[in-house]
């Protein structure tokens, strides 16, 4: 099972990024072996509009079974609905401990948006 995590480095000792869309990096766990990948996302991070859609895009891309981040508005919601990405909120704290916490099963998993869209 593939976890996917938005950061704002490019390591487990990061914070996670509570934004989805711009999140400046994607790290993705192997939820069996623990390993990891960081893949960048900074194309989307100034991206003028999408940011949200196109990075729900990758992270299907990447063949994830889940993703935790701090607020998912409502396209990049569906965007990960529609690719079967289950979505888990998460607060500040490091990418480590919010993949733990949800290892665990102490992250809630979400069905809605928990944010406005960025251009509502």
């Amino acid at each position: 099972m593939k976890v996917v995590i938005t950061s704002q480095e490019n390591e487990p000792s990061s914070e996670i990024d509570l934004r989805f869309g711009r999140a400046k990096w994607l790290i993705v766990f192997d939820a069996e072996t623990g390993s990891f990948q960081a893949h960048d996302n900074e194309v989307n991070l100034n991206a003028a509009q999408g940011a949200g859609i196109q990075t729900g895009r990758n992270i299907a891309n990447l063949d994830a079974d889940a993703v935790i981040t701090g607020n998912v508005g409502p396209n990049a919601f569906k965007t990960l609905n529609a690719a079967n990405v289950k979505v888990f909120l998460a607060e500040k704290q490091t990418v480590q401990q919010a993949f733990d916490s949800y290892k665990a099963g102490e992250l809630k998993e979400v069905d809605q948006a928990n944010v406005e869209g960025h251009w509502v």
